[in-house]
Parts: structure tokens; C-alpha cells; sequence
């Protein structure tokens, strides 16, 4: 099992550098896969029909929205856990806090450490092609299989953190787009906010 890219060589049109040939990577294959496959798969492997696996995982489904929506940080058995946040802007007043501060509602999910070993422990095979898709060689990856911690702090040292970015603000695999040098660059986020949305487990 392999994570497949693609490294192909294109003109950069914005950036630091435009007009200069680089390799901007992306992934080879990335697919949605239908529900009904995930259920067939799962009911497969653990014996249970697939009436049942789905109905199961839509209970599971109202559970974790629940309990996340009031706070909790909740399991996502095999996987990880995912708690809701959101993301603010900080002031100094008492009376400038308003509702008004928060600028997005988040998603914050923290794959377990067996997902993050799987990961770390997949390779990653490139295949280079020029700007007509020619392919110039295939390599395998050497890379420590680092994983990026995406668990955001509760906030920033100026208390307006709470961001999903890297520090550098680079992704492995960048977003093709043909504007830039394909860069998954997040950035800094001005004013992304503190962290709301840790409770306790329910009883």
C-alpha cells in the first residue's frame, strides 16, 4: 500500500518566482468513494449485513453530532476524535465581546495514534512528468513519515490562535492549481480564534 503523487513540471504564473519551471506535486488519485462501498467493505470484513452496519453507523452519527454540539470531544472509534470549535477575534474590553467576534465555526478532528503510525508507517511512491505528462522517473519516498499535528492549541501566545496550519504553513501534497506553486500555503490566520468546545465526557 502506497501513497500515490504526481510530480510534474509547470510554468509557475504567481509567487516569488513567476515564469520559472518547477515540480509542483500532487496526489495521483483522489477519488470520492461512494457510502454504499464503505458499507458493502465493512460488512464484509465484520460478518454483519449491510443493512445493519448502516444503521448503526447513522445512530452513531446523531450520537457524535449530540454530543459535539454540546461541547464534548467525541470518539470516532478507529479513527480519532472530533470536537467543534471556533475561530475569533481578540479584544481587550469586557464590553467589546460579542458574538459578533467570531468569524468562523470549526471542525477539529485528532486522528488516534494508530491512524497516525499507518500513515507515517505508507510510503509514498512519485512519478515525475514533464509539462506533457511524459514520465521522467518513478521514485519512492525516504521521508521519516513525519505527521503533521493538526490539534490546534487553545490559543496563541497573542491569544488569537487556535489554527489548523503548520508553522510554515506548507502541505506534502499542495493543491494543484495551475495560479500558483502549488502550495497547500494555509497561511497565518489573522484573528483565528480561541478554542471553544472541550467538555467533559457525557455520563
Amino acid at each position: 500500500m502506497a501513497i500515490k503523487v504526481i510530480a510534474q513540471r509547470r510554468v509557475l504564473k504567481i509567487g516569488k518566482n513567476p515564469g520559472v519551471k518547477k515540480f509542483v506535486m500532487r496526489p495521483e488519485l483522489y477519488t470520492p468513494i461512494q457510502e454504499k462501498k464503505v458499507f458493502k467493505e465493512a460488512s464484509i470484513r465484520s460478518g454483519i449485513s449491510v443493512g445493519a452496519m448502516k444503521a448503526a453507523w447513522d445512530a452513531a452519527g446523531e450520537v457524535i453530532k449530540a454530543w459535539a454540539t454540546e461541547g464534548h470531544s467525541v470518539p470516532l472509534p478507529g479513527l480519532g476524535t472530533m470536537r467543534f470549535s471556533v475561530r475569533s477575534k481578540a479584544v481587550e474590553e469586557l464590553e467589546d465581546v460579542k458574538t459578533n467576534l467570531i468569524t468562523t465555526r470549526r471542525i477539529v478532528f485528532t486522528p488516534s495514534v494508530d491512524v497516525k503510525e499507518e500513515l507515517q508507517d505508507t510510503s509514498i511512491q512519485i512519478t515525475c512528468l514533464d509539462e506533457d505528462g511524459t514520465v521522467l522517473k518513478r521514485v519512492t519516498s525516504a521521508d521519516e513519515g513525519t505527521v503533521e499535528d493538526n490539534d490546534p492549541s487553545p490559543s496563541s501566545p497573542e491569544g488569537e490562535g487556535d489554527s489548523l496550519t503548520p508553522e510554515n504553513g506548507n502541505s506534502l501534497i499542495p493543491d494543484p492549481s495551475p495560479q500558483g506553486e502549488g502550495g497547500d500555503n494555509g497561511g497565518d490566520d489573522n484573528g483565528g480564534g480561541g478554542d471553544n468546545g472541550n467538555g467533559a465526557d457525557p455520563n
